[in-house]
């Protein structure tokens, strides 16, 4: 095969791809699935097998990308941006508070208190935004209580993880979108600083505690960054996964009763993530000269993984562009792959799958979606709807 240079669309824009990202992948995907984007400075993949393949090889892909906004945002170069043992050192540090047996004996029960707590203030018979009602505060609340960062409100924890998510994603690097992170970074450096000595004199099974207590502890400003990282994803993740499901299901009544009668929670919620993945792009340095689909990429290149492409590429998906959960099974990405698959993925299964959403039809069986169209979608490294107007009954 003929080794070709990688076209150039410098019509794509970030706002195009923040408002709407779904049609510019499906041409992607059809006419030009290895694209460079001046808009961005990456070379964006939007083939499943290709998103995967660079994921599976850090050797040549690595994750850290100093053309990343993340490491500006967090103030911290933190694991997400690492490699080999250097990465893998820092998320073993918090993975014993993601150990199955913590995670039934310890944050289940405490994610079933949170979501009948956070279900009974919800007013019946009218109109509510279960974004900001119920979503936000429900997945604030439980990391909270996992991380060890209890003592923050739901809407701190909230205003910190929106904060990093737009710095990490700032691509366009604003100085007023690092000013607004830097305030967040310092907010959470002074709790940290506050819990650590609770922690320390009271261990305990959250990700904070198991850090600092661990008998070779990794340095304290990983530490640090460790949490921020788990604040900026575990917030947005399964509070838009909840949305997305939500949605997909008061839009489709027919979907909705079979799930129900079914309980087949855990397919409705992969068939959401796999729809409008949370975590829709991922960057990865080239280290060395190579190629993929017969383009040449050199060293020292930026690609970008979109998993949001990858979810609905049409060799593993009929007709991915739309919400199916009963369609035929395909493996999907939107936790990611690789050394870097998200630590967090079983608690988030459990809290939506096991806890939130039966006990949210069992509360409002009758609950609907009165105008889809009402539904604002936003995000390009992060998606989920803003907002989730519906009248509970």
């Amino acid at each position: 095969m003929a080794i070709r240079e990688v076209p150039t669309d410098d019509q794509i824009s970030i706002a195009g791809l923040v408002n709407d990202p779904y049609p510019i992948y499906k041409r992607l995907r059809a006419q030009a699935p290895v694209m460079r984007v001046p808009a961005l400075n990456r070379i964006l993949l939007t083939k499943a097998a290709d998103t995967r393949y660079v994921k599976d090889n850090p050797s040549v892909f690595s994750s850290n990308d100093p053309n990343t906004p993340m490491q500006r945002a967090f103030r911290a170069h933190t694991l997400m941006r690492k490699d080999g043992e250097e990465h893998l050192r820092e998320r073993m540090a918090m993975g014993p508070a993601f150990a199955a047996k913590v995670i039934q004996e310890n944050w289940v029960p405490e994610y079933r208190r949170i979501a009948g707590e956070y279900l009974d203030r919800l007013p019946k018979g009218e109109s509510v935004d279960l974004f900001s009602a119920l979503a936000a505060p429900y997945a604030a609340r439980g990391l909270a209580i996992l991380l060890g960062t209890e003592a923050a409100s739901d809407a701190q924890m909230e205003r910190w993880s929106q904060a990093l998510i737009d710095g990490a994603g700032n691509f366009g690097w604003d100085d007023v979108l690092f000013a607004v992170s830097d305030r967040a970074n310092d907010e959470m450096d002074a709790l940290f600083d506050t819990l650590s000595k609770q922690h320390l004199a009271t261990p305990n099974p959250s990700a904070l505690s198991v850090m600092l207590n661990a008998d070779n502890p990794i340095e304290r400003s990983q530490i640090y960054s460790n949490i921020k990282i788990a604040i900026g994803g575990g917030i947005n993740e399964p509070r838009d996964a909840l949305c997305t499901v939500l949605f997909g299901l008061l839009s489709n009544r027919d979907q909705l009763d079979e799930v129900r009668a079914k309980e087949d929670w855990k397919r409705a919620f992969e068939e959401a993530i796999r729809w409008v993945a949370p975590i829709q792009v991922s960057s990865r340095l080239v280290k060395e000269d190579t190629s993929i689909r017969g383009h040449a990429i050199t060293a020292g290149e930026t690609v970008m993984t979109i998993q949001a492409s990858a979810n609905r590429d049409e060799e593993l998906y009929g007709d991915g562009e739309g919400f199916d959960v009963y369609r035929k099974p395909a493996p999907h990405q939107a936790f990611g792959n690789g050394p870097h698959f998200c630590q967090g993925m079983q608690v988030a299964r459990r809290a939506l799958c096991d806890v939130m959403l039966p006990m949210f039809f069992e509360r409002f069986p009758n609950a609907h979606l009165p105008d889809a169209d009402a539904v604002i979608w936003k995000g390009f490294g992060f998606r989920g709807p803003i907002n989730l107007p519906v009248v509970l009954q």
